[in-house]
């Protein structure tokens, strides 16, 4: 079982993750911990992946990565996974919440071979009244620069261009003009065993290609402030994530189903730190 400890989260690194909307934190899980859950995710993926398209006959976005959703319905033991009060604690602390509930979870493999991901920011497809959303990227094993680690533009949360594109080539051409213009410093580094990054819904990022013979395994935990609230969809992409995440939800009120459980809420009177 997941250690449920607190991570010990600095001052100085809450006042990074604000400022920049992306942090990478050192051994936030075991090793042991690692390939304990991540046999079970990939068990998952490989029984759950509908891609049957060899990989040289897919379009950009399906050369990225295979992508399985919601493994915590599929298996107790990834409901362990991605409940566990560790991670969300660490995802109330950096959006400095009183608590956060579940959006979605997501399994991304790059396979040997597998494309880059494209630059973009995750919230063009969330219905989410703030941005109050924070992804864990969590690699099932180390990931060397050849393999194709996350990649961050620190501080591009606060740009407004590019945020009516979704995953594509296209969003790829026009959001790295704009970092170049706005001159965001790009932040790429190799993951160890049990390092975790969390980003900012609005963050652009991007992810190069797995030049090594091994999968890449990731498992995303995409985190919500508590009290989020839905908001009228912006495209059909917002309006699919409404009814595919949080079903029966209403805009303009909190986010309350059985699809997105409270994860973690500081005790009373303590604040989330």
């Amino acid at each position: 079982m997941l250690s449920s400890a607190p991570y010990s989260l600095s001052k100085r690194q809450v006042s990074l993750y604000r400022a920049n909307r992306y942090i990478h934190l050192k051994d936030v899980l075991s090793p042991s911990e690692i390939v304990h859950y991540g046999a079970e995710i990939t068990r998952l993926v490989l029984d759950l992946n509908t891609e049957r398209t060899p990989l040289e006959e897919r379009d950009t976005y399906s050369k990225a990565f295979l992508q399985v959703m919601n493994l915590w319905r599929e298996s107790a033991v990834a409901r362990e996974f991605v409940f566990n009060r560790r991670l969300a604690r660490i995802a109330a602390e950096l959006m400095e919440v009183e608590g956060v509930r579940l959006y979605h979870d997501q399994a991304l493999y790059k396979e040997p071979g597998g494309g880059h991901t494209p630059w973009h920011a995750d919230q063009y497809y969330w219905p989410l009244a703030t941005d109050r959303c924070v992804t864990a990227w969590v690699p099932l094993q180390a990931v060397p620069r050849e393999m194709g680690p996350l990649e961050f533009a620190s501080g591009s949360h606060t740009l407004q261009g590019g945020r009516a594109l979704g995953i594509s080539d296209e969003s790829d051409v026009a959001i790295e003009s704009m970092l170049a213009d706005g001159g965001h410093r790009h932040v790429v580094e190799p993951f160890e065993l049990g390092e975790v990054s969390f980003h900012a819904g609005w963050l652009y990022h991007r992810a190069g290609p797995n030049r090594t013979e091994r999968p890449r395994g990731v498992m995303c935990i995409i985190y919500m402030d508590a009290d989020m609230m839905l908001e009228e969809p912006e495209n059909e992409n917002q309006r699919l994530d409404w009814e595919t995440w949080c079903p029966g939800s209403v805009p303009g009120q909190v986010i309350d189903t059985a699809l997105n459980p409270v994860l973690y809420r500081a005790p009373a009177g303590t604040g989330s730190l």
